[in-house]
């Protein structure tokens, strides 16, 4: 219950920091074309807070304007809210389409000013989160960003990594031609080749001065995978030291608790065969769907790693589930955290002045990434069960937040570039969709005409809401 609470609480941080900036990108940029706000909210709903900002200065309507109708009553300050749902957030304009606007005011209204004023305050929200994430980056690149050095560990020679010749102890230092300095650099570039044809090349150091290449071919790579792990498919893996085979907490519910295990237990052996690291144990797991196994089992205080007691013998029947159309088997036991050695780490920073390059750069590449992602989504090239919804965002939130501040630092860079990529999709509803009417108008000279506005609102709406059911089903699947 306590790490529901704490996932909710970290959902609703991330995306307060992430609408705020972008509705203050829109809010900024109108206050400076002259735009009235009504309204700036934090979430949707029923508003648990509320405070008005001082009333405006007056500003005069420009020259030659025919002022007929005044307003009774002068502008009132901005309404600043925080509502009850919070998952989002809008800035209200003076505008003619939401309610009547008196002609001393018509040129405040946002429907009034100019199309390429329109097209940047729509713009400003998106572009205030790619900022962001550039400012996120700056501040890690300038502190450092810790990352695994991507050296490889035993290479089944069998596997695609093996037959194109990568071994143990291989350090890869380019993935397709970029440098990556780090495992998840690594894994960024693989990702980014889901669903491809063709062959990716690995470079690995051979010596301080030469490097060299190992061309793996692929086909239509993990395409429609549902939970895609591109370095183990391919058989890389990194030279961890052994990570001990002792249960660090369990599933609720699931087979491992069922069968008597608890936090503490160091597997010994399985079936006779003796365990001497966790990854051994996932693989005789894994190979064993619904296949009762015999394991002997140290066992001490819940929680201890080495201070054993007794030693007892667990009957257990890995659970069957399917992964990418293989059968492999599940008990539900999550292994201890271990220190990645010193000798593995590596620091990528920056001095301040020169981490902004790294920053806009690292910006531009998750933007592509993500854009990149989203047309094989859309042609099938990967599975739609990798969309996310707000389960899935509090649960990782939550992880990162605990994981320390540069974690919970570049998952909010990476949000907020997934926030502003998918704003300025040219679907009706989103920035995207206003965007595109305000280019054709600038083009054309005249405005979309109001019926085809309405019907592209009603088929934006219904896009978004099936995206939204989409990724709440996928978030339920993976609990």
């Amino acid at each position: 219950m306590i790490e529901v609470l704490q996932s909710i609480l970290a959902l609703i941080v991330t995306l307060s920091i992430l609408v705020t900036i972008h509705e203050y990108g829109h809010y900024w940029v109108a206050r400076l074309f002259n735009v009235h706000v009504l309204r700036f909210s934090v979430g949707f709903g029923k508003p648990i807070y509320m405070r008005r900002g001082p009333a405006p200065e007056p500003v005069p309507p420009p020259e030659g304007q025919r002022i007929g109708t005044r307003s009774n009553e002068p502008l009132q300050g901005t309404e600043f809210a925080v509502a009850l749902i919070p998952l989002g957030g809008y800035v209200k304009m003076l505008d003619e389409r939401e309610g009547y606007v008196p002609d001393d005011q018509l040129h405040l209204a946002f429907n009034r000013k100019p199309v390429l004023q329109r097209i940047a305050i729509t713009a400003a929200g998106p572009i205030a989160n790619f900022l962001l994430a550039i400012v996120a980056y700056w501040v890690l690149f300038t502190v450092g960003v810790t990352g695994v050095v991507p050296k490889l560990g035993q290479v089944d020679p069998a596997s695609m990594a093996g037959q194109a010749g990568l071994r143990a102890g291989d350090e890869i230092i380019a993935v397709d031609g970029v440098a990556v300095d780090t495992w998840s650099d690594v894994n960024l570039r693989l990702f980014e080749r889901l669903g491809e044809s063709g062959e990716i090349i690995i470079t690995v150091a051979e010596t301080m001065d030469f490097s060299r290449d190992h061309r793996i071919p692929i086909d239509h790579w993990l395409r429609g995978a549902e939970e895609p792990y591109p370095t183990s498919e391919l058989g890389l893996a990194l030279a961890y030291p052994p990570i001990p085979p002792v249960v660090a907490s369990l599933v609720e519910g699931g087979r491992a608790e069922a069968a008597g295990l608890k936090p503490g237990d160091r597997v010994l052996a399985v079936d006779g065969r003796e365990i001497s690291d966790w990854t051994e144990w996932v693989t005789m797991i894994q190979a064993a769907p619904e296949r009762s196994l015999r394991l002997q089992v140290l066992r001490g205080e819940p929680g201890a790693t080495y201070a054993f007691t007794e030693t007892v013998e667990i009957i257990v029947t890995p659970e069957a589930m399917e992964r990418d159309g293989r059968r492999i088997g599940f008990i539900g036991a999550s292994r201890q955290a271990i220190e990645v050695p010193l000798e593995m780490q590596r620091v990528v920073s920056f001095p301040v002045y020169l981490a902004l390059g790294p920053a806009i750069a690292k910006t531009w590449d998750v933007t592509l990434f993500t854009l990149e992602s989203i047309k094989k989504m859309i042609v099938g090239a990967i599975s739609p069960k990798n969309l996310s919804g707000p389960i899935t965002i509090a649960q990782v939130a939550n992880a990162t937040a605990q994981s320390g501040l540069e974690s919970f630092i570049g998952f909010i860079a990476l949000l907020s570039i997934s926030l502003g990529v998918i704003n300025l999709l040219p679907i009706p509803v989103l920035d995207g969709g206003h965007l595109l009417y305000y280019t054709v108008e600038l083009i054309s000279g005249r405005p979309i005409p109001e019926r085809v506005q309405v019907w592209g609102l009603q088929m934006g709406m219904f896009v978004i809401v099936g995206i939204m059911v989409l990724a709440f089903y996928n978030d339920l699947t993976r609990l």
